[in-house]
């Protein structure tokens, strides 16, 4: 009996978060945020990952104004910041781009703070990005996640799967070794 009332309380605390989520379309001005956001995330992700010198790399290049920028001008590429509405605190965003290739999405970017993980938020993202596909009428969701990240756990727990590997040249004498995973909509 205890042990059904603990998976209870924690479904109700999941449910909670999930209910308290608000997914707020990002602008230019919320560039700042989005860059402490990914700052804070990757610190924690990447840490026993990434030597310093590559997170800083790929920090100042992939998450810089410009690029972050030159994103949102992009009619079918979309950041959205995640907030919790019961403490007014955001708790990380999703980056993302239709029509990445043929009835393809590609999911670019989605990171949470280390204080937000475990509560649901990650599984509410990926939920909210799946309407947002469905809505564009692409049929498949793509990423690349390093191949050392405990993150390939948690899409494989959600219906992601692994369909390809690579090993790509980011500059400045840095790689990104990665599984490519997708997840397909029945149709």
């Amino acid at each position: 009996m205890k042990y059904l009332k603990k998976i209870f309380a924690n479904f109700a605390l999941k449910n909670k978060y999930l209910n308290s989520m608000k997914f707020i379309k990002a602008t230019k001005n919320d560039i700042p945020l989005i860059q402490d956001l990914a700052r804070r995330s990757w610190e924690n992700a990447y840490a026993e990952i990434l030597s310093a010198e590559q997170m800083e790399y790929m920090l100042s290049t992939m998450y810089s104004a410009e690029e972050i920028e030159s994103h949102l001008k992009q009619a079918n590429y979309h950041y959205y910041l995640i907030q919790d509405e019961n403490n007014r605190s955001f708790e990380g965003f999703i980056g993302y781009e239709n029509g990445y290739e043929n009835e393809t999405t590609k999911l670019h970017r989605i990171y949470l703070v280390p204080e937000s993980k475990g509560k649901g938020l990650g599984k509410g993202a990926l939920e909210f990005l799946k309407e947002k596909v469905r809505e564009s009428g692409d049929v498949r969701i793509i990423l690349n996640v390093n191949k050392y990240n405990s993150a390939k756990k948690f899409y494989q727990s959600q219906g992601y799967t692994v369909y390809d590997e690579g090993v790509f040249d980011i500059g400045n004498g840095f790689v990104m070794d990665d599984y490519l995973m997708e997840f397909l909509f029945h149709k």
